[in-house]
Formats: structure tokens, sequence, C-alpha cells
């Protein structure tokens, strides 16, 4: 049978395309290709921050709170003027003390591990410094590695302005051949270099037949008494004071004149005592507002665990020949060295 012919004028129906297309009828589809995925590291590449590095900065941060919670809001906030005579920690609770002393205590290795290693400090004090925070700081000395050669205890009669002149004259006829108490321009200049020449030197060494002469005739004249007398000279000092008083001001600006004076012998000297002693008439404010404030460095915040943990770290600091200021809000470093 004979196939049937196509209507005239109708040829073969043509495919349309689908209209759902995006792009209408009449135009090809277009195939798109998936977005190429972004490239991962190499699985193998990994960059990680040392834990006890993450851990030693935590840390750091943590005690600075810890001095400041358990130091009490007025010496942070300058309120703490009303706490003068005192060691400024009479308000503080004592279980927040407890706490900052217990976490002070734990994390103290790792922030002072080796931090004065091969350093050797000879530890002085002045009347009225509390032996509970001497005892703290040489305790966190050695923890950082440091020979603490010994303790000495300057007198009120060498911090007394009227005794000046005896003073001077000890220091002369002890040490009349040392040059650096010849150069000194004044009397105070000229006690402290002969104070520097008997208890450090700039490299660790035994005590010589001058110191001796020297430490002899301090201790005579009741300038100077020593209960653990050091067997080396050290390289460095660190002078703790006591919080200031009423009729303190003319004893701290001695103070300040000394640490002054010891400064230029080995890698200096640190001065630190509790927070009333950065007020007026203490004795880190007379450091802090005379000719030596960018050599010498200073903590004010020895009446908290803490703080005396900042004072080896600003041992450390000072021998690294970065000195500063450290510790309540008065302090122009900050809590702690960085």
């Amino acid at each position: 049978m004979a196939g049937r012919a196509a209507a005239p004028g109708r040829g073969r129906r043509r495919r349309r395309r689908d209209r759902r297309h995006p792009g209408g009828p009449g135009l090809a589809r277009h195939h798109r290709r998936p977005a190429d995925r972004p490239r991962l590291l190499d699985q193998r590449t990994l960059h990680v921050i040392s834990f006890r590095y993450h851990l030693v900065s935590v840390a750091a941060i943590l005690l600075a709170l810890a001095a400041g919670i358990a130091l009490g809001s007025g010496p942070l906030d300058e309120a703490g003027d009303s706490l003068r005579g005192t060691s400024g920690r009479a308000s503080a609770d004592p279980a927040v003390v407890s706490f900052e002393e217990g976490f002070a205590g734990r994390t103290a290795e790792g922030l002072l591990e080796d931090k004065l290693k091969g350093q050797s400090v000879v530890v002085m004090t002045v009347p009225g410094a509390s032996q509970g925070e001497v005892g703290g700081i040489v305790s966190d000395l050695q923890l950082a590695g440091a020979e603490v050669t010994g303790q000495v205890e300057l007198s009120s009669k060498l911090l007394d302005a009227a005794d000046r002149q005896f003073a001077e004259g000890v220091a002369q006829q002890s040490a009349s051949g040392d040059p650096d108490v010849s150069a000194a321009k004044d009397s105070y200049g000229r006690i402290g270099a002969a104070l520097a020449r008997a208890f450090m030197a700039d490299e660790t060494t035994a005590v010589d037949q001058s110191a001796t002469a020297i430490r002899s005739a301090f201790t005579e004249g009741d300038l100077l008494s020593a209960d653990t007398a050091p067997t080396n000279r050290a390289t460095m000092a660190v002078l703790v004071t006591g919080p200031e008083r009423a009729g303190t001001a003319d004893r701290s600006t001695v103070i300040a004149a000394l640490a002054g004076a010891m400064n230029d012998t080995g890698k200096g000297v640190v001065v630190a005592g509790p927070a009333s002693s950065s007020t007026d008439g203490g004795a880190v404010k007379a450091v802090r507002d005379g000719a030596f404030a960018t050599a010498v460095s200073t903590v004010d915040v020895t009446d908290s665990a803490a703080g005396r943990v900042v004072t080896v770290m600003a041992a450390a600091a000072q021998a690294a020949g970065q000195p500063g200021a450290w510790g309540t809000s008065r302090s122009s470093g900050g809590a702690l060295p960085q």
C-alpha cells in the first residue's frame, strides 16, 4: 500500500526547544561546568603555637588580674591613697588574698623559669620593710635561677639626712682608693658608690679586701647590718622598701639617691615596695620622680604574691637593659613587663 502523501505546504515539524530553558526558545542548551572548589591547605601543613608559650602568656595576664583583685580597687584607681601608713592590703578579703597567693604560687615557675639564670642578686632592705614580702621575693629570685648572695639592711642612721656627713666620712675613708667614690659629685653619690663597691660588681665575684673593709666600716658605724652576709659581690641589687608613713619623705629621697648611685654598677638596681610606696612620701615615688627614674626599675605591689613575682620579672628586665616602672595604675609601664 502506498504511503500517505504529506499535505501540500506542510513540511516536517521542527522540534521546538524547551521553553523552560533559561536562554528561551531557539537557543542551544548551555551546560555549566561546576564551579571550582576552593583548594584546601595541604593536610600536612599545620600552624602550631607552642603550648608553653600560650600557657605563659595566659598566666601573665591572669597574674596581673589576680594582683588587682588581691590589692582591691584602691591602689589601682588612686583610691589607695586613703591606705597610707598600711601595706595596702588592710582592706583585702582574706579569702581573695589566699586565692591570689595560691594562683601566684602555681604560675610563678612558668613565668620566672631561667629569667635570671647567670645573674646574682644582693637583697637590700630598709627599716619597715615586711619580712614576709622580702622572703617571698628571695624565693622567687631563686626560682628564676638567680644566685641570691645575701641580705643586707640599711639602717635608719644611714637613711637619716641628719647623719649624712658622718655616713659620707665613713664611705670616703673605707673606700679611699675607689675611683667611683672619688668621682661622685655629691654626698649620697659617694655613699652609694661605696655600697656598690662592697656588694656589687659587673660580674659575680668573690668578696675582696676592699669590699670587706667597706662592709666592716659601715657595720661598725651602725649604717648597715647583714643577717646573711653576702659571700659574693652580685651583678645587681633589689632594694625592698616599706610603706609610706608620715615623716618618711626625706628618708625616701635618700633611698632614691643611694639607688641611683648604685645603679651604675653591674646590671643596676630594682626598688620595690608595697602599693603605698608609690604615693606622696614613698620611696618608690621618690625614685620615679627623681633623676634616675628612667634608669632604676621600680615596682609598687610587693604586698601581693603576684606583685612579688612582678618584682622578679622587673629584675629580669633591668638585667636585660630595659628598666621600667610596673605595678599599680600609678606605674607608667603597666602591671608587669612585657
